[in-house]
């Protein structure tokens, strides 16, 4: 696989920067990440940072060198991070559990996969045009498709703030997952904060990622979300990549910019997310077994299911 990836976080106007961002890789599989710490509770830094080490020491595990159930991974990856998020609360006795938003995108064989819960985004792009975008699982994204409020109000509605969904919370978050999305080369993946796209529209974000270069747009991006935003402006994050082929060399040419997979030793994982600083309370991701893990999935798919039949 050849890509060429920039990522970067600023932390505005807030005292604390909740965002956390990162990629993993292998020689045959790209896992991008990104989570967004909810403010308005208890150390949201302490589950975006869990959420990112449990996707990547998961990814690590089942990237052999490619994971061989993409949407399975990645609802089964969110939902075990919730677990981690919960079991550090509880050992640590807070008042309240963390809680964060977050999206995150499997790429692999020119294919890509997302899945997220909340409101932090992915836009996938081609030639100047949105292919896909998630969307918010928010009450104004609720109204809008029930009819009930206009698209244009997303970044002005009172409600624009109020999710339903999230990593931390008493309820099961809801996963969603998209279809595999084949890549071509010149395609841009992003992944971004409400920071970021609550202060530009979509059309200015398309113009950006389809006129500069991803090493150049991001960070122009940041800077011009941050200025409109203000003193009070949030924590503001973006990790974006140019898809430029597969392992077989169909890519552009390669320049400082780009990652070629191939340099990587068979069934070796290179990440960023481990780097990331981490609040020092926060235990190691990996205090639970593969049977621990295993177990606390298939208790949060039970309820999932008595839930269901209780709705019914």
């Amino acid at each position: 696989m050849q890509f060429s990836v920039y990522q970067e976080s600023h932390i505005g106007g807030r005292k604390v920067n909740q965002d956390r961002m990162g990629y993993s890789f292998t020689r045959d599989a790209l896992l991008l990440v990104l989570a967004d710490g909810m403010g308005g509770h208890l150390s949201g830094e302490v589950a975006s940072s869990i959420t990112l080490r449990t996707m990547s020491t998961l990814f690590q595990k089942h990237a052999t060198p490619y994971v061989r159930k993409p949407e399975r991974f990645l609802e089964e990856a969110l939902l075990a991070a919730h677990q981690e998020i919960h079991a550090y609360s509880a050992a640590n006795k807070l008042p309240e559990t963390p809680r964060t938003t977050v999206v995150a995108c499997l790429i692999q064989h020119n294919s890509a996969i997302w899945a997220h819960c909340g409101d932090s985004r992915l836009y996938w792009l081609r030639r100047g045009q949105v292919l896909g975008r998630t969307r918010d699982h928010s009450h104004v994204e609720h109204l809008i498709a029930k009819g009930l409020a206009d698209p244009s109000e997303r970044a002005t509605h009172p409600d624009r703030n109020k999710l339903y969904n999230c990593l931390g919370a008493s309820s099961l978050p809801k996963v969603d997952v998209s279809r595999p999305a084949s890549l071509q080369l010149g395609d841009v993946v992003m992944l971004c904060s409400d920071g970021l796209w609550s202060m530009l529209p979509d059309e200015e974000i398309t113009h950006r990622l389809s006129t500069q270069t991803v090493v150049s747009a991001v960070p122009d991006m940041i800077a011009m979300a941050t200025e409109i935003a203000g003193k009070g402006s949030d924590n503001t994050t973006a990790l974006a990549i140019m898809w430029q082929g597969s392992a077989d060399g169909d890519g552009f040419d390669v320049d400082e910019s780009m990652i070629s997979t191939m340099m990587l030793p068979e069934n070796a994982v290179s990440t960023t997310i481990l780097a990331v600083p981490e609040p020092e309370a926060v235990r190691e991701v990996d205090a639970f077994s593969d049977d621990e893990i295993e177990k606390a999935i298939a208790e949060i798919r039970g309820a999932i299911e008595k839930s269901s039949q209780i709705l019914k």
